[in-house]
């Protein structure tokens, strides 16, 4: 089967915060939009900022390698060198780290680079790397 693009709606409290964030910070392209809620092209798959005040933000987190990982959470799985880049890119934007851009499971099978943050409404965002992709499913 070939890899189709995904689709995920979220709430924000603040679509013009959401929009500096998504399409300033982390580089995604804008597409449709109202006053209720804007598309971006997140590494070829769609997400959706919607308007929704009350939900926006994490709720719990668990206790993964030694760091208390939002949930929920979403994000992609880059090559190497762009999650570098992008790394790079939130950290001289600023950006408070839920955990900090590491290597996980060093050594073992799954190691991967990996790093959270949350968008201005609170949502946490996991971007991840692995020097092979044949491990994204390892045990």
């Amino acid at each position: 089967m070939s890899l189709r693009p995904f689709h995920l709606a979220f709430p924000v409290d603040d679509l013009d915060a959401a929009r500096a964030f998504y399409r300033g910070v982390m580089g995604c392209g804008e597409g449709r939009s109202s006053d209720e809620w804007i598309d971006f092209d997140f590494f070829g798959h769609q997400i959706v900022a919607h308007l929704a005040p009350d939900c926006a933000g994490d709720r719990t987190s668990n206790h993964v390698d030694g760091h208390g990982v939002p949930v929920p959470h979403f994000g992609i799985v880059l090559q190497m060198e762009d999650w570098q880049a992008l790394a790079d890119r939130l950290t001289a934007a600023g950006t408070e780290f839920v955990i900090e851009p590491t290597i996980r499971f060093k050594g073992q099978p799954g190691e991967q680079a990996t790093m959270f943050f949350r968008d201005p409404a609170g949502n946490a965002i996991e971007m991840k790397a692995f020097e092979n992709l044949d491990s994204l499913f390892a045990t």
